[in-house]
């Protein structure tokens, strides 16, 4: 199926919901036989994520081996799906590297190494070569560049993993540009993350709450508005942090306030806005599946991430679409809020030329 859009009108609400969700899978071919193959087949999810690592069980590998396996699995999940999916990885650069130099792959500078650099002509040339990568292995969507601040020096999964272009909005503005600029070359959608800035925190997110609330500053917004003016901002990956600068309830994934309000209102995003992975602890640890969609649903996401390589208990995919076909049979969330988050996924798709 050609992606445009015309095609929602050809859905059932069961299969809109299906296009909320990007989730990660076990196994690195994609067969008849396969449980990502009938996944595909018979709910029909609007994309999925590639790891290198299996995080969970500790297997050697995940969905990658090499190259030409990579090829392979990717053109299957294409060829299972009815209507064309989101293939995304994080493919920043340098420690943030799921298609290793050991598999096969180019090695890769990381952010923090650009910035070092600092000419935006290398750093265009290091987004050209990643996402040329990525286009001939069949990955369609980077979740990078990473827009954050290295405001915390001692950030263990940001600054110390070189995730930062530099320490200030000027810095990072200038080679966030010139590395989607290097995607653009090769058709790749780019996502910036972390919304609303993760540099300063001395916590992980993944491994449960971690609040920015009086370490924040302001700068780490500008790299967001710089994008967005630019027309350089596709799709905005959220963050899980607890920002009371902007919400004194929510985390940033689930709060109104900080995607509808600051984002889509004040900033003025129309793109897409991807969860960061909604199994992280920060949220698996505090909200259950109905709560999180649903205010994830009401903050504003299209899309929902689910790795399924962060806990043991995989995400039932069925069991979430339905639990949000009961938020709209039950009115607690309208049909068409669903329908303006499916617009923005098949826009998405639609320029991708799937």
């Amino acid at each position: 199926m050609k992606v445009n859009q015309s095609v929602i009108k050809d859905l059932s609400l069961k299969e809109k919901i299906a296009q909320l969700f990007l989730i990660g899978f076990h196994g690195n071919e994609c067969n008849s036989d396969s449980e990502i193959s009938k996944l595909i087949k018979n709910i029909k999810p609007g994309g999925v994520i590639l790891f290198d690592k299996d995080m969970v069980f500790n297997k050697p590998v995940h969905n990658i081996k090499s190259p030409e396996q990579l090829k392979n699995l990717t053109a299957q999940l294409q060829e299972a799906s009815e209507i064309p999916l989101f293939i995304g990885i994080d493919q920043e650069g340098g420690l943030i590297n799921r298609l290793k130099p050991e598999y096969g792959f180019p090695v890769t500078k990381s952010h923090q190494e650009l910035g070092n650099i600092d000419d935006t002509t290398v750093t265009q040339q290091e987004g050209a070569l990643i996402s040329e990568v990525l286009k001939q292995h069949g990955i369609n969507i980077n979740f990078a560049p990473c827009v954050d601040l290295a405001l915390n020096a001692e950030s263990s999964i940001i600054a110390k993993r070189e995730r930062c272009f530099g320490a200030t909005s000027s810095e990072v503005n200038k080679h966030a540009q010139a590395y989607v600029q290097g995607h653009q070359e090769n058709g790749v959608l780019t996502a910036c993350k972390h919304f609303p800035g993760h540099g300063s925190a001395a916590g992980d997110t993944h491994a449960g709450f971690v609040d920015v609330t009086d370490t924040w500053e302001s700068d780490e917004l500008e790299p967001y508005k710089y994008m967005i003016q630019k027309g350089l901002c596709p799709v905005i990956m959220t963050s899980h942090i607890f920002n009371g600068n902007f919400d004194d309830k929510y985390p940033a994934t689930l709060s109104k306030k900080t995607i509808q309000d600051l984002l889509r209102d004040q900033l003025g995003f129309d793109g897409v806005v991807i969860s960061d992975d909604m199994q992280m602890r920060a949220i698996s640890d505090h909200y259950g599946m109905k709560e999180s969609l649903k205010l994830g649903l009401e903050a504003g996401i299209d899309v929902f991430c689910y790795g399924n390589n962060l806990l043991k208990e995989q995400i039932d995919l069925a069991d979430a679409i339905s639990t949000i076909q009961e938020l709209v049979e039950n009115g607690e969330i309208t049909e068409e809020r669903i329908d303006h988050s499916v617009n923005r996924i098949l826009w998405a798709k639609a320029g991708l030329n799937l």
